[in-house]
This record gives structure tokens, sequence and C-alpha cells, in this order.
């Protein structure tokens, strides 16, 4: 004699859930859904209103994990439950972002991360500002350069407009090609 029993499953779009097999009984499937993540690892009931459900879904462990480790299930439920419901999110991406720094880098953490980057702005701060003071001393060289070639204009004999301006070409054109060494446009003189 074989028993005839019949297993039927159903899936919605926010969780899987799991229907009991049906014996000979008319009764409505028993329906048992998916508890949160952070619920699946404190290994307790996930209750229909969890302050946790919404920010630690149960495909993503980690999450939760890793800022439990940092700050404890106590203490994110009671920080997310005097939050507005508009700024749990942000607090639970915070939280779980300060959660890794902390684990990367248990004495400083993001302070850490913030520190080293600010010491890397600094760094590019002051090659910025050499650079710019070689930017300086490049367009002075430049102007003693041009103002040499004006001199020795005036103490040569005296020369038709058009060599004086071919003259004064060449040098722009050498001073131009010297500066682009250095990323300097040299546009505004000729």
């Amino acid at each position: 004699m074989e028993s005839s029993r019949t297993v039927t499953t159903t899936k919605t779009p926010l969780s899987p859930c799991f229907v009991s097999p049906s014996r000979s009984s008319p009764s409505p499937p028993r329906v048992v859904v998916t508890p949160c993540a952070a619920c699946k690892i404190l290994r307790r009931r996930c209750a229909e209103k969890c302050v946790l459900a919404p920010y630690f879904p149960p495909n993503d462990p980690i999450k939760f994990t890793t800022a439990h480790r940092v700050f404890g299930a106590s203490n994110i439920i009671k920080f997310l439950q005097e939050l507005p419901e508009s700024q749990r999110a942000d607090a639970v991406s915070s939280m779980v972002y300060e959660a890794n720094a902390r684990l990367r880098d248990p004495v400083y953490g993001s302070a850490g991360a913030i520190c080293q980057l600010q010491k890397q702005v600094n760094e590019l701060q002051a090659q910025l500002a050499k650079a710019q003071a070689e930017i300086v001393n490049m367009q002075c060289q430049q102007a003693n350069l041009m103002a040499l070639l004006y001199l020795e204009m005036d103490q040569s004999p005296p020369a038709s407009p058009e060599l004086v301006h071919n003259a004064f070409q060449s040098g722009m054109s050498f001073l131009d090609d010297q500066n682009n060494n250095f990323g300097i446009s040299l546009s505004g003189y000729d």
C-alpha cells in the first residue's frame, strides 16, 4: 500500500517560503518564513516587526556578523530603535563600514584610514606647491631671457623689422620647446 503525499513549495518575490507536506487533511498549509540574517545568527525567532530584518537580509549574513562583532546585537538594536526609519539604512551602512575598518585596524578603525588619506593629500599639496614654484621659476627665466634678447637687439646694428620679428619668433619657439617639457604654455606671448 502506497501512501500518497504531495509536497508543494511556493516562492514569493520577497523571501522563500516553504509549505509543509499535506496529508489527506484539507487544512491550509503551514508557512515558515526564513528569518533575517541577524535572527538566524542570533538563533532566535524573527518577529514580524523585527527591527533588523530590513537591513540585514537572509542572503547577506556577513554584513550582520561584522557589525555584531564590533558593536554587539543589543547595541545595534537599541541604536536603530532610537533613530527614525528614514535614517536607519544610512546608520546600518555606517556601522558596517566602521566595523570593517575596526576589524582591519583595531586601534584606529576608520580614523586610521582618514589619517592615511589626509597624509596623502598633504603630500600631493606639497608636490603641487613645488610644481607651481618651478613654473614661476621658469617664467622668471623666460622673462630674463626675453630681456637679454631685447638688450642684444638694441645694441646690434639696426636691423630690418622682419629680422627682429624672426629672431623674436625663434627665441620664443626655443623657450616654448623648453617649457613644454614642464607643461608651460607660452601661447600668450605670440
